[in-house]
C-alpha cells in the first residue's frame, strides 16, 4: 500500500477544550493494515486558542472505497423488485401515489367496460408484455356490484405466465361478518376468503394477499393454502402523525371496547390508555369508561373501522364529560355508508363534546376519501408508502 502524503491542516478553535475527531467512510481494511495519527499542541494563547497539527502517515486513498460504496448503492437500486401494478377505477389515485413512492413500480392499465346487459367487458392492455414479470393488482371491494368484475381480472392475471402475483386489498369488506350468532347465520368473511384462496397459482407459486387491519386476526385461518395473507396495519401512520402534533406529549389513546384494545394496544403501549365499554342500564346500552382518566388530555379514539359512527360518538361524549381537553379519532377504514361521516363536526375551540379536533382515516376506502377530502376534521393518511414497501417483499 502506497503512503499518502502528510496532511498538515492548521486551524484555530475558539473553545477552551479540544475534542478532535476524524470521520472516515467505513473501509474494510485488512487486519495487517497499520495507521498512525499524531496530534501535536503547537500553541496556547490568552484568550484560549488552540493550534493543532495533525500528521497522517499511512491513510489509504479513500476514493476507491467511495466509488465502491456508490456502486453498491447503484447495484441495490438496480436489484429492486420490478412490479407491474394494475388497478381498478376506484383505486387509480392510490395506485399513482404508490408508483410515485418507487421507480421499481410501473403502472399498467385495464379497460373497464360493460356489455349492454350490464356484465363486464374487460381487456388487459399489452398482456404479453407482463410475461415473466412480478404483477400486482390494487383492488377495492367497495360494493358487491364491483367485486365480480375485479375478480375476473384477478383470476386472469396469474395465467399470463407472470413470475408472481400479489393482490393488494387494503380493506377486507366482509371482515365484520366473521362468526355465527345462531344456526343459519352465514359468515361471509369465510366466503370471500375461500373465493380469494382459489386464485390460480402463478409460475412463482401462490398469490400473496396484502390487507390492512383486518377486523379479526383469526380470519387468517379462513384462507386456504393457495394464498399467502400478509396482514399489515395503518397504526404506524397514526403514530407518525401524533409525533407531529404540538401537544404530542399530552396524548392518550382510547379504545371504544375491549375488542379494539385487544387488537391495537400492543402497538400503542407507550401511550396512556383509556378503555370504554358498553354497559346495559335497563333497556339501553350506554358507553362508560372502564379504565383510565381522560381529564386534561388530548384523547385519540382508535378502532379498525367506522360505519355509522354511533359507538364512536357515544365514546366521544363520555370522554368529554370526564374532562378531556381535546378529542380526536382514528380508524384505518372509513366506510361511512349513507354519508354518515356528516355527523362528525370539527371542534373549533374548547368544545370536545360537540366536535373532533382531528378525524384520521386512511385511503383504504377510495370513495370515502373523495367525499371527505378537504373537509375538517377529516385528514387522510395514505397507505401508499406502506404498500410500496410491501410489494418489495
Amino acid at each position: 500500500m502506497s503512503r499518502a502524503p502528510p496532511i498538515r491542516p492548521n486551524f484555530l478553535l475558539p473553545i477552551p477544550v479540544l475534542k478532535p475527531f476524524l470521520t472516515l467512510p467505513l473501509i474494510p481494511f485488512s487486519k495487517k493494515s497499520k495507521f498512525r495519527f499524531r496530534c501535536e499542541l503547537k500553541s496556547y494563547g490568552n484568550p484560549p486558542k488552540w493550534a493543532v497539527e495533525l500528521d497522517s502517515t499511512t491513510i489509504p486513498n479513500p476514493r476507491p472505497v467511495l466509488m465502491a460504496s456508490t456502486a453498491a448503492l447503484t447495484s441495490s437500486a438496480s436489484n429492486a423488485k420490478k412490479v407491474c401494478l394494475f388497478y381498478c377505477a376506484e383505486t387509480k389515485a392510490l395506485a399513482e401515489r404508490i408508483a410515485a413512492e418507487s421507480d421499481s413500480i410501473e403502472l399498467r392499465s385495464i379497460t373497464w367496460r360493460k356489455f349492454d346487459d350490464g356484465f363486464p367487458n374487460l381487456f388487459i392492455s399489452n398482456a404479453q408484455g407482463v410475461r415473466g414479470q412480478n404483477v400486482a393488482f390494487l383492488a377495492s371491494f367497495s360494493s358487491p356490484g364491483v367485486i365480480f368484475e375485479q375478480l375476473s381480472v384477478i383470476y386472469a392475471l396469474p395465467k399470463l405466465f407472470i413470475s408472481s402475483f400479489t393482490l393488494v386489498l387494503p380493506f377486507f369488506p366482509t371482515g365484520t361478518s366473521e362468526r355465527m350468532e345462531e344456526e343459519g347465520d352465514i359468515a361471509t368473511a369465510f366466503t370471500l376468503a375461500r373465493i380469494l384462496s382459489n386464485i390460480p397459482i402463478s409460475r412463482g407459486g401462490p398469490t400473496s394477499l396484502v390487507t390492512f387491519d383486518i377486523h379479526a386476526l383469526q380470519e387468517r385461518f379462513y384462507f386456504g393454502d393457495n394464498i399467502l395473507p400478509c396482514f399489515e396495519s395503518g397504526i404506524p401512520l397514526l403514530k407518525a402523525r401524533l409525533q407531529q402534533l404540538p401537544d404530542s406529549d399530552n396524548i392518550s389513546i382510547a379504545f371504544p371496547d375491549d375488542g379494539a384494545w385487544k387488537r391495537f394496544h400492543k402497538q400503542l403501549h407507550h401511550f396512556p390508555v383509556i378503555i370504554c365499554a358498553k354497559v346495559r342500564e335497563g333497556d339501553q346500552r350506554i358507553v362508560r369508561i372502564k379504565e383510565g382518566d381522560p381529564k386534561g388530555r388530548h384523547v385519540v379514539i382508535v378502532d379498525d373501522l367506522v360505519q355509522s359512527g354511533g359507538t364512536l360518538v357515544e365514546c366521544q361524549k363520555v370522554l368529554a364529560s370526564h374532562g378531556a381537553a381535546k378529542i380526536s379519532a382514528y380508524v384505518t377504514h372509513g366506510i361511512f355508508p349513507n354519508r354518515s361521516w356528516q355527523r362528525f363536526e370539527q371542534d373549533k375551540g374548547g368544545c370536545p363534546a360537540n366536535g373532533l379536533t382531528y378525524f384520521w382515516i386512511t385511503d383504504s376506502c377510495p370513495l370515502t376519501v373523495k367525499e371527505v377530502k378537504n373537509k375538517p376534521p377529516f385528514e387522510v393518511l395514505s397507505l401508499a408508502s406502506s404498500i410500496a414497501v410491501t410489494l418489495q417483499i
